[in-house]
């Protein structure tokens, strides 16, 4: 069936929406949703997320030159949502969702204690684009829930229930099918097997 070609779109799915806070000169956290964020840089660990002029948290966050990431779970869909269709401006987000402010240690904005990861961010540059500004931070600390850490202090996002939102549509993750370089790694081979060869469990092979 020959493809269907529209104009220019933001398709690029799924994408993480983060809960981004900030604060106000007088101390007041505020938060937003955002969806079109991402990752940018790993030395120096930078990361970018998209915001309108018009929007509260734009100017919270050039006049402060900070911002906190924090990454929601499924059970706080609700507040995701109310958070991107809701304005600091009309009502206390963090009083009106029972959110609890996780105090953070490199800036003084506070993440989100119900968020199992808060990434605090320095803002490097606020770049113009459009309707959106892009605003590039770098990560200074992270903030972490204990619970998702194994005995050995690895971290393990899968249990963390984490969101996905695809075209206006919230959705969970789905089972893992992969990790990073399994394509290339080698497969291992059963004690005292030949490699190439399917070992023979004891039942008869077809003549």
């Amino acid at each position: 069936m020959e493809r269907v070609y529209w104009k220019p779109a933001n398709l690029l799915n799924p994408v993480p929406p983060v809960l981004v806070c900030s604060m106000d000169s007088e101390g007041r956290p505020n938060v937003m949703t955002a969806a079109w964020t991402g990752t940018v840089c790993s030395d120096p660990v930078m990361v970018s997320v998209s915001i309108r002029p018009e929007r509260l948290s734009y100017g919270l966050i050039r006049d402060s030159g900070e911002f906190v990431l924090s990454l929601p779970t499924r059970r706080m869909t609700r507040a995701v949502d109310f958070c991107g269709v809701r304005s600091g401006r009309d009502v206390d987000k963090f009083q009106e969702l029972g959110l609890t402010q996780a105090p953070s240690r490199t800036i003084r904005t506070p993440g989100i204690a119900q968020c199992p990861v808060n990434l605090e961010c320095r803002l490097i540059e606020i770049r113009p684009l459009g309707t959106h500004d892009l605003f590039l931070g770098e990560v200074t600390g992270v903030n972490i829930d204990p619970a998702l850490l194994d005995a050995g202090g690895r971290l393990d996002l899968g249990r963390a229930d984490l969101l996905a939102y695809v075209h206006g549509e919230y959705y969970t993750l789905g089972e893992k099918v992969g990790k990073f370089g399994f394509s290339v790694q080698k497969r291992p081979t059963l004690k005292g097997a030949r490699p190439g060869k399917a070992r023979n469990k004891g039942k008869n092979r077809p003549s």
